[in-house]
């Protein structure tokens, strides 16, 4: 019995280190100013603070690896999050999305940051700055709903 563990271990670590050399691409695709929110919404300084430390990560083009990035399988189960996140909402192309669209994603950025949805518990847990206070969410939500009533089509 004591064999046959010693055996199972010295191939899960032999395949822990294995996988270690497939690493993620970490390159994150260009950004063209005119198709940021910037270009279309304005956001005050206090909330793209806000955006910069609890939304940026994923739900941009700017996406900043963390070090536990490079440790597999944490890798592609995080890159895996950025897709899903960019997919979703991503602000470096918001400027590409259609008026309707565009109201309805700022409208689901207060949704998802007032019921405690986004940032996700998995991604504060580990970046503690990124957890939002009451009065951060509601500033966001503040802005959002002003530039979705804005952006509406008639």
């Amino acid at each position: 019995m004591k064999r046959a563990f010693k055996a199972a271990a010295v191939v899960l670590v032999f395949a822990l280190g294995l996988i270690q050399l497939f690493q993620i691409d970490k390159t994150n695709p260009e950004i063209k100013e005119s198709e940021t929110i910037d270009s279309v919404v304005a956001v005050p300084p206090d909330v793209k603070i806000i955006l910069g430390k609890a939304c940026n990560d994923c739900h941009t083009n700017n996406t900043r690896y963390p070090w536990y990035s490079y440790i597999q399988p944490n890798g592609w189960w995080l890159r895996s999050h950025v897709e899903d996140g960019r997919r979703h909402l991503n602000l470096s192309i918001f400027a590409t999305y259609d008026a309707k669209k565009r109201s309805k994603k700022l409208e689901e950025i207060c949704d998802e940051v007032r019921s405690g949805e986004m940032p996700l518990p998995s991604y504060t847990w580990i970046h503690r700055d990124a957890a939002l206070s009451t009065g951060e969410r509601d500033a966001i939500c503040d802005w959002a709903n002003k530039a979705a009533a804005a952006s509406t089509p008639q």
